[in-house]
């Protein structure tokens, strides 16, 4: 059995000093790790940290096996969305679990020593497994939720990404321009169509000005996304206008069959609102 009660007091009694051997012996130069900050305030935390971090280990020595791992886990995923923590790079974080897993063992190996005419080596290596297998879990349940983290926060900025790409901007209270820029893919091309319905309908527009000026490319694809996006808008009751078609976009449509009836065509976005402003 890997529970011992002398083991945990003792281990008890020098979590401290096992905290302050591993934060002495840091060397990180990555102004993006949280190990190698300067900060007096980020210190103590990261200190703390990391003693509450081997407070918990402790508990492997006298709690059950399954009921230790559910609050060990709950204490990493907690750590792991602390904000110095989710800013340092994943192989620091690795290797600091690393080196403080061996000033650990360390002192495991120090208790087996002061009592070595009770402690069998068995006991030491079923102790040593323990360890290793807690360290592991921390390891794995950091690095899993760490990279849940940060798709969580890239599908953020991604969404925040593809609304600025098609972004509908009010000129007065029932029209509004929609300035694209760049190239324009399938899936931006979705985007757009679905962002700028929302926001027309979300918006009460009623005329939308639509500058493909600065539209490098499009292909058949994404030039059918953009007669659908003329056709969706029309049938929720928004008329539009084009402007700043480029020849090589004109040609595609044209060969495509595409039909700008009902639609207003301009030369440049300038002509177009000067005209609607007459």
């Amino acid at each position: 059995m890997h529970r011992n009660q002398p083991l945990y007091e003792f281990l008890v009694e020098h979590s401290r000093a096992i905290s302050d051997e591993w934060y002495e012996h840091i060397v990180d130069h990555d102004p993006t790790s949280v190990y190698a900050s300067k900060n007096p305030v980020v210190i103590a935390t990261l200190k703390e940290q990391n003693y509450d971090f081997i407070l918990h280990l402790n508990k492997i020595f006298i709690e059950e096996e399954n009921e230790f791992f559910i609050t060990f886990e709950d204490w990493i995923i907690m750590i792991s969305k602390d904000g110095e923590h989710s800013k340092t790079p994943i192989p620091s974080v690795i290797r600091e679990f690393i080196r403080v897993r061996n000033v650990y063992l360390d002192y495991v190996k120090a208790f087996a020593h002061l009592h070595q005419d009770r402690v069998k080596p068995e006991d030491i290596l079923l102790w040593n497994k323990m360890v290793m297998k807690a360290l592991d879990v921390s390891i794995h349940k950091f690095v899993d939720e760490a990279y849940t983290n940060a798709n969580r926060k890239l599908a953020a900025q991604q969404e925040m990404i593809n609304e600025l790409s098609s972004p509908v901007i009010a000129l007065n209270d029932d029209k509004a321009l929609l300035p694209l820029i760049g190239d324009i893919d399938t899936a931006r091309a979705r985007r757009i169509l679905e962002n700028t319905l929302m926001q027309c309908s979300k918006q009460g527009i009623k005329h939308l000005f639509i500058d493909l000026s600065g539209v490098v490319f499009i292909d058949t694809i994404v030039a059918q996304q953009i007669f659908q996006l003329l056709k969706a808008l029309k049938l929720i009751g928004v008329s539009s206008t084009i402007s700043g078609i480029r020849p090589e976009i004109a040609q595609t449509s044209v060969q495509l069959g595409f039909s700008f009836e009902g639609v207003g065509i301009s030369s440049t976005l300038a002509k177009a609102l000067e005209i609607d402003a007459k």
